[in-house]
């Protein structure tokens, strides 16, 4: 017996009447995956290794998912090898689909393996081995192991190199090697770290190993085999910027605010929830057509959709929408949106209601990822992201950039931006929120004197109820921005108003320092430009008069750098969009939110139908 039988004896007997679990994400490789599937599957079986295979197709939309329908079947043709692929209807990221995988595997292992098989697994006992020898809990391929055997080409040396140094620096990880797509886990030491992982892209794979660290795992390195020819792989230039984005955010989560360390995952559901999904809108669109697509796409099938328009669709209109017997239409007259929504908490049947508008959509794994918070008692709500499609128009496109802007949003940017961390928040817009819908009995629904608003005072009776609202940056929706100036400035109008309103009528989620920014900066504004004006006094030098002028101006040149930093884009004219919408933003918030704060009643509490 030959030292590599020793090697793979020694992994059979691991794995042992369990499985090893192989996840492969595959993306755009339709023309490999059959060929591929098949060199693995047939490598365990001929070594007698109980093996699944879960490859996930992460929305390639290239056939791959057709492919992989055929797999299933060839079941019978192995003994010690299962296939069980996973399709992703929407490409979600490499952590998105690692994800997906590891939820459908079994195994007491979990082997990680790039489907493009760069990285063949014929070194699987490598990593069983270095696992007992070094009672590891975590095992990662290293091209920099001396007995690995590397093709690899020189710029792809360099960019390792500089990040291996970085991450050694800065993160501490204790491996050289964190990219390299082999890994073998322990399923105890994989989980936890998947359950808080932020990263979907790039730094996966580097933030996966520091949490798992982080928790205490051990983690070890074994020799690989990589033949990467001549192809230039992903390695762009916005390849490398986001790389080193997620890279720093993976550090400042782990250094700085030490989340990782805080973060709480929540337990496995014990079933699978049916969530009643409404959207309240004016009538069926376009918009509505998209929203509906994105539901059928969904990976948690389970669910009602409650469409709330003023009047029942016509056959040629709902021959237009997805005709998924899932979705049906409630016809509720012209009401405002509280109003319809409250329709839709009466006629779910769902033990949780998802509130999404209907110039929303959310990605495949919306209601997943949102879902599972609910296995804990105290959580009353969840919501996510509504970030702006890339697919709007460009005046639409702006308009997200300015609610993007750190100067416009503050703190709450994690609003309109997928990434950032998971946190407890008081109050949430219904355009992406989840809801217990025995809390949303208990409290009554959504209040119909207000809108808008509504949503922060259902928010507001949530946290009353001592319950929490969590956010998670997984649960993403696309949602379609006003265009500037006009749509954009009356909606944020509104908002401002009632805000300012709520300020002094519902403080507890309302009255908060920063909404009172805007208003201030207009105070300074006026203040500065009626001094700047005035004329000069007759007591007053012309010398000192424009030192005046010059101190005086300094808050206003400090606040025009800031919006041109924080603004800029190498294109000049969404630079010089972006700029004007900010300031403009900030004088319509400061002006609306003083309205509101000095206003003895809010429009909707005294005039009719306000349908706009």
């Amino acid at each position: 017996m030959t030292k590599m039988d020793e090697r793979w004896a020694l992994t059979r007997e691991m794995v042992g009447d369990d499985r090893l679990s192989v996840i492969m994400p595959l993306y755009k490789l339709a023309a490999e995956t059959e060929a591929n599937l098949l060199q693995v599957a047939d490598l365990f079986e001929s070594h007698g290794v109980n093996a699944e295979l879960v490859p996930v197709d992460d929305g390639s939309g290239d056939g791959t998912d057709v492919i992989l329908s055929r797999f299933p079947s060839l079941d019978a043709a192995y003994s010690h090898v299962k296939i069980r692929p996973v399709v992703c209807r929407r490409n979600g990221g490499k952590g998105a689909a690692l994800q997906a995988g590891f939820n459908a595997s079994t195994g007491r292992y979990v082997m990680l393996l790039d489907g493009d098989l760069d990285i063949h697994p014929k070194r699987t006992p490598y990593f069983f081995e270095a696992m007992v020898r070094s009672n590891a809990d975590i095992v990662i391929g290293s091209k920099r192991h001396k007995r690995s055997i590397v093709q690899y080409p020189w710029h792809r040396r360099i960019v390792s190199g500089v990040y291996f140094f970085l991450v050694k620096l800065f993160i501490g990880l204790p491996v050289t090697d964190t990219q390299t797509g082999m890994k073998l886990f322990k399923r105890e030491a994989l989980g936890p770290a998947l359950a808080r992982m932020l990263v979907k892209t790039y730094a996966f794979d580097l933030e996966l190993l520091s949490i798992a660290h982080s928790r205490g795992a051990k983690i070890v390195e074994a020799p690989v085999r990589i033949r990467f020819g001549n192809k230039f792989g992903a390695l762009k230039p916005t390849t490398v910027k986001q790389m080193a984005i997620d890279s720093l955010a993976v550090f400042y989560r782990l250094k700085v605010l030490k989340y990782y360390a805080k973060a709480m995952a929540p337990r496995p559901l014990d079933h699978s929830p049916l969530v009643s999904v409404v959207v309240a809108c004016p009538d069926t669109s376009w918009m509505l057509k998209e929203c509906l697509t994105a539901m059928v796409a969904q990976s948690h099938e389970n669910w009602e959709c409650i469409v709330l328009p003023d009047n029942e669709p016509t056959d040629i209109e709902l021959e237009d929408m997805p005709g998924d017997g899932r979705i049906r239409f409630v016809s509720t007259g012209k009401v405002r949106p509280a109003e319809k929504r409250n329709v839709g908490i009466r006629e779910a049947k769902g033990e949780i209601v998802a509130f999404i508008d209907d110039d929303a959509y959310p990605e495949a794994h919306w209601l997943e990822y949102a879902i599972k918070y609910f296995s804990e008692p105290d959580v009353g709500a969840v919501g996510g992201p509504g970030i702006t499609p890339p697919g709007d128009p460009f005046l639409a496109k702006i308009g997200g950039r300015v609610y993007d802007n750190i100067l416009v949003s503050g703190n709450y940017r994690y609003r309109y931006r997928a990434g950032g961390v998971r946190r407890d928040v008081d109050d949430y817009p219904s355009c992406n929120l989840f809801v217990r819908k025995d809390l949303l009995d208990k409290i009554g629904g959504y209040r119909t004197d207000f809108w808008p608003g509504e949503d922060t005072l259902l928010c507001k009776d949530i946290v009353e109820s001592w319950k929490r609202i969590v956010y998670d940056p997984w649960v993403v929706v696309h949602h379609h921005r006003r265009a500037l100036f006009g749509p954009h400035l009356r909606q944020l109008g509104r908002y401002a108003f009632h805000r300012g309103y709520f300020c002094k009528r519902f403080p507890s989620n309302s009255l908060k320092l920063s909404y009172f920014i805007p208003t201030a900066f207009v105070v300074y504004l006026l203040l500065w430009l009626v001094l700047l004006l005035a004329p000069q006094p007759e007591v007053m030098s012309a010398e000192m008069f424009c030192l005046w002028h010059a101190i005086i101006s300094v808050p206003m040149l400090l606040y025009v750098a800031l919006v041109l930093i924080t603004s800029f884009s190498f294109n000049p004219a969404i630079w010089a969009v972006t700029a004007a919408g900010v300031v403009a933003t900030h004088v319509t918030y400061g002006v609306r939110f003083l309205c509101g704060l000095l206003a003895s009643k809010a429009p909707c509490e005294f005039i009719g139908k306000d349908h706009a």
